[in-house]
């Protein structure tokens, strides 16, 4: 018993000193000038911690170990400075393409579909998407922060942005999967959903950051709306379903990525930025069904005023 207690402390001694060994030199390296751009953008301690792990992964590699986490972080190759590049650049194809989709769905509406007399648009849920589309685009542009430079302040702000547009879009999915188009019932509707989703941005914010619980939150209110798109898709007659099918198929096989996680491979590609590239294409032939979604519902209610003015 008492040379297993012995052994042990070895092997943490022995790692310990390798950490300190490398953090030791980490020091004396971030005073040369190859590493002012690093201490400028990461600050010396970050910059030493990163050094320390790549050491140490080389070491485990040489080894035979697999990769671990650090501070509870992958250990990601950086690229200028960016922590996490692979996440970083998909965060940022996403923020394009919600912008290339709520500017082209405004164009729609505004240029390309019959307005009434008063110059608003027929599609009764016209607000609704403009607000999904800013929400969206901010939480994206929060995610290339939070992957480029992972500090206190970015990684809240991710997480509530996350969570903002979540509890919106699930307010967007009853709203419009049951077509409720009284203004006293959507604020019925909304009022729970919205006191929630602020409580519990107040909760991560100013009480505890709980992964766990966070992440609970999350993939429940993403899969409750999948579940009302795809209950819609398959009760509705809506000429663009089949992109709807597809949105909330591979939408719900993604959101497994963020549930099974693995180690990046080759320093860039782990499982969250692999669920970042997915969301790409699939945000592309969201805003399509939006738009398609919005030349049916005005088609709809023209016919309608003109069987009535018959």
């Amino acid at each position: 018993m008492c040379c297993r207690v012995r052994e042990k402390r070895l092997r943490w001694t022995s790692v310990l000193s390798s950490v300190q060994f490398f953090f030791i030199q980490c020091w004396s390296m971030v005073h040369t000038r190859a590493s002012v751009f690093a201490m400028a953008k990461l600050g010396c301690q970050g910059d030493c911690r990163y050094h320390c792990m790549v050491n140490r992964e080389k070491e485990r590699e040489s080894l035979g170990h697999v990769p671990v986490k650090y501070h509870g972080k992958w250990p990601f190759k950086r690229v200028l400075g960016i922590q996490e590049p692979a996440s970083v650049a998909f965060s940022v194809l996403n923020l394009a393409m919600h912008f290339h989709g709520w500017l082209s769905f405004f164009i729609t509406l505004y240029y390309k579909l019959p307005l009434k007399q008063d110059k608003t648009a027929y599609y009764e849920y016209v607000g609704l998407w403009h607000m999904y589309g800013l929400l969206s685009m901010n939480s994206w542009f929060w995610s290339a922060v939070f992957h480029s430079r992972d500090v206190d302040i970015t990684e809240r702000l991710d997480y509530s942005s996350a969570i903002a547009v979540l509890g919106f879009s699930l307010i967007l999915a009853i709203l419009r999967t049951f077509d409720v188009r009284v203004e006293a019932a959507r604020v019925m509707v909304s009022a729970p959903i919205l006191a929630f989703v602020t409580t519990h941005v107040l909760y991560i914010n100013f009480y505890k950051l709980d992964y766990g619980w966070n992440m609970i939150v999350c993939v429940t209110m993403g899969v409750a709306q999948l579940l009302l798109w795809a209950r819609w898709a398959a009760v509705s007659r809506h000429p663009s379903s089949w992109k709807l099918w597809v949105v909330v198929v591979a939408g719900g096989l993604a959101m497994l990525l963020e549930i099974y996680d693995f180690p990046p491979y080759e320093g860039y590609f782990d499982a969250h930025s692999i669920w970042h590239a997915i969301t790409v294409p699939l945000t592309v032939l969201w805003w399509s069904f939006i738009r398609d979604d919005a030349e049916f519902r005005t088609c709809s209610l023209l016919k309608k005023s003109k069987t009535k003015a018959k």
